[in-house]
């Protein structure tokens, strides 16, 4: 097992962020539906990218792996039935995403994942569309969990899902386009609408019609055919948020590229809300960098997060910071990401010291001196990276177990953060350490 040790400290200089998660593997599954060969560069190298190539393979996409770019000879629309059960791994993503073009599929395909997927991630909307437009579509063990079987082929028709969970609608609208005839999805409750808009800019890029209103209603044409493609995949503003709030907590100043803010990823958001709170940014968009500036002090707000709500650890930590109190709203469906979340931080950041405490969809942060202690990581990226930035605002030691799950997002984090001054190391230890 490898851990973290955290120390507190001031940063400076330039880090360099991971590329986009959520684009690779888009870009990934579109080019492996695709006519003809696509080229994809600068794609993240992650345990779910690895999970998205193996899934996408099954379903008869060839795809060349090389050290930055990977090539993908696509099925024009046409996937093949699996030789084998498809392991997401701890994708939420390749789960439902896959999970749907399944049903494009006359034929069998079983899907699963590891723990975190297969108990923490519901795929009730998911499987709702699927049968909805014809498709068998069922979890093997009838709770709404993976590991999940799903027949085609879908017909073309309407549905109504609930939309809470972005991952469901954006599967079922891929899947849809690729059907023979127009389809409806209504959607009940929309949320993490960000992540749908995410899609639906790749649609626009790749010529796949869709009407759209207010992220409740879709008609996609269907039919769908586009040529392979040529893509960079930009830089992660996920992962940017921990730099950022590293520097914003210990009054320090770093730039960071690539940061392309025209870019639809919906975690951009943080950087407004983050002004509001009284930081301050220089942004050089003719070469892609965002300078940190060092800043005294953040004043707590209310902050509904549901369109970055990927983002609801880290500021939970920066609620510790800022002054007076910091309330998340909108943060519900962090529940069922690769762990619960709002339990998981306030828990950890309760045994630091935090005023922290976790509301129906939410959090409630109030300013708060952190002490170093030893903190879990949930197995979930997010977490690690959230705790080792609380670190650095802590009295002492803070050490994290189990930081492997890190690579999932951001590959090479302590070696990053070592390169802007962090005072943070990583060590093999026993399990019985």
């Amino acid at each position: 097992m490898k851990r973290y040790i955290i120390q507190s400290g001031k940063l400076k200089g330039n880090l360099t962020v991971p590329t986009s998660k959520s684009h690779t593997l888009r870009a990934i599954l579109f080019a492996s539906l695709a006519s003809g060969k696509s080229i994809i560069r600068h794609y993240l190298s992650s345990p779910d990218t690895k999970a998205m190539i193996e899934a996408c393979c099954q379903l008869g996409a060839i795809i060349e792996r090389h050290q930055d770019y990977l090539i993908i000879q696509g099925v024009a629309g046409k996937p093949k039935v699996p030789d084998n059960i498809i392991d997401a791994g701890n994708s939420g993503q390749v789960l439902r995403f896959i999970g749907a073009i399944a049903g494009l599929i006359s034929n069998y395909t079983v899907i699963t994942g590891d723990s975190s997927v297969r108990h923490n991630r519901p795929v009730e909307p998911l499987l709702s569309g699927l049968q909805q437009l014809n498709a068998l579509a069922e979890s093997s063990r009838g709770d709404n969990l993976a590991p999940i079987i799903i027949r085609g082929p879908m017909r073309a028709g309407n549905l109504e899902i609930e939309g809470s969970d972005s991952q469901p609608v954006s599967g079922l609208l891929m899947a849809c386009a690729f059907l023979p005839g127009e389809s409806i999805i209504k959607v009940k409750q929309p949320g993490e609408k960000s992540w749908v808009a995410l899609t639906l800019d790749w649609f626009k890029r790749l010529g796949i019609e869709v009407e759209h209103q207010d992220f409740a209603y879709y008609k996609i044409k269907g039919h769908s055919s586009y040529q392979g493609f040529n893509y960079t995949v930009p830089g992660d503003f996920s992962s940017l948020a921990f730099p950022i709030a590293a520097a914003l907590i210990t009054g320090s100043e770093i730039t960071i590229n690539p940061v392309d803010m025209n870019d639809v990823q919906g975690d951009k958001e943080l950087i407004s809300v983050l002004e509001q709170m009284g930081a301050e940014f220089i942004y050089d968009k003719t070469n892609l960098k965002l300078t940190v500036k060092a800043c005294r002090q953040l004043k707590g707000r209310v902050v509904n997060i549901n369109n970055f709500v990927d983002a609801v650890t880290i500021l939970a930590v920066i609620g510790c910071y800022a002054q007076g109190e910091t309330i998340i709203t909108g943060a519900a469906i962090a529940r069922q990401k690769e762990c619960n979340r709002l339990l998981a931080i306030c828990t950890e950041l309760k045994k630091m010291g935090a005023d922290i405490q976790e509301t129906e969809d939410g959090l409630k942060i109030r300013s708060s001196k952190l002490k170093g202690t030893l903190v879990k990581s949930y197995h979930d990226h997010r977490m690690v990276m959230s705790l080792a930035v609380a670190g650095l605002m802590a009295e002492g030691e803070t050490i994290i177990n189990d930081i492997a799950c890190v690579s999932k997002s951001f590959p090479g984090f302590c070696r990053s953060m070592q390169g802007i001054a962090m005072p943070i190391k990583e060590e093999e230890v026993n399990n019985g350490q």
